[in-house]
């Protein structure tokens, strides 16, 4: 057999407007693109560097290119989720396993791990963190859309809910506060919340303070995102949570990504498909796991100008078939 050779590059996608959540504002998706080539054959794979766990796009890169030498010599995806713990490096390289190992068998990553992909699945559009007129201004216009989730984590979250539950009275709608909410201010808000409809609130609470959680009515179903990354953690949440909101970013790859959703199930937690902002070769591996989930969110693309050639079709909130880039065992 051939050595497997690694070429990775930091690339930039300029988002549509800004994205903005409780922790600050971004222009650009800057994604980690990996490529994994043995006999001719290439499987691909990206991830999302992301501050809050400590990474930095030239971190991610140097992490991977540590491992060139080990691919060379026949480190393979198995042997990755030894050789580096769950984070946005090993998530691009685990999918780029995924993608050549589909290749070279010339089956999908769906008949690998024996996975029935949904056919259509609808995703959650985000509305970024602002004004309560501006936010209930960007909900109206993307009325079209199944379910909206709303970006909050600020002082006037209740004046946000009222003003976007007003302009858009029949839609699904879940809030992701991005750690941004006070303990205090926790039963009202979630009274807040249960009163506009919301269907689930994600990370309400810092994660070194979500123990409270455990002791106030989860009057709206409660999803952990920075406080859930892999299993290891998984036990902590019980009682504190009603479901985990799983990225590949943050488990480190679709590999692990599986485990834990089984996991997660097995334990009576409900399910989000999420992602960081970043192009189709970032959903196309977590699309796969749809299927599991109660909740998808992977709306990445569809905050881009542009996406890359052979990613997700969109049609009004709703992801058609399987995208070409990735995991379809095509040369």
């Amino acid at each position: 057999m051939s050595p497997t050779q690694l070429t990775a590059a930091i690339e930039r996608f300029a988002i549509a407007g800004s994205f903005t959540i409780s922790r600050g504002s971004k222009s650009e998706a800057v994604v980690a693109h990996v490529t994994l080539t043995r006999d001719g054959i290439s499987g691909h794979g990206e991830c999302v560097p992301y501050a809050r766990y400590g990474e930095t796009p030239q971190t991610v890169l140097e992490t991977i290119r540590g491992l060139e030498s080990a691919i060379a010599s026949g480190l393979d995806r198995k042997a990755l989720q030894a050789a580096l713990p769950p984070c946005a490096a090993r998530n691009a390289l685990d999918c780029a396993f995924w993608d050549l190992e589909a290749r070279l068998a010339g089956r999908s990553v769906a008949e690998l791990t024996a996975i029935v992909p949904a056919q259509a699945v609808t995703t959650a559009y985000t509305i970024s963190l602002d004004t309560p007129q501006a936010m209930a201004a960007a909900a109206a216009k993307a009325s079209a859309y199944p379910l909206l989730k709303l970006k909050l984590g600020g002082e006037s979250d209740r004046e946000r809910l009222m003003a976007i539950r007003a302009a858009v009275p029949g839609k699904r709608l879940i809030v992701d506060a991005n750690e941004g909410w006070a303990i205090d201010d926790l039963p009202g808000n979630l009274e807040a919340c249960h009163a506009a409809g919301i269907e689930l609130v994600e990370q309400p609470l810092p994660t070194g303070e979500d123990s409270a959680l455990s002791a106030v009515p989860h009057t709206v179903p409660i999803c952990a995102d920075e406080s859930a990354h892999a299993l290891d953690g998984l036990e902590a949440l019980i009682g504190r949570y009603d479901a985990i909101n799983i990225k590949l970013d943050k488990t480190g790859g679709l590999t692990h990504a599986i485990a834990l959703a089984k996991a997660a199930k097995a334990r009576g937690f409900r399910i989000m498909i999420g992602c960081m902002v970043g192009t189709s070769l970032s959903m196309a591996p977590a699309l796969l796991l749809a299927g599991l989930a109660d909740w998808v969110d992977l709306d990445g693309p569809l905050l881009l100008e542009h996406d890359r050639l052979g990613g997700l079709q969109y049609e009004a909130g709703r992801i058609l078939g399987v995208p070409a880039l990735w995991g379809t065992g095509s040369r």
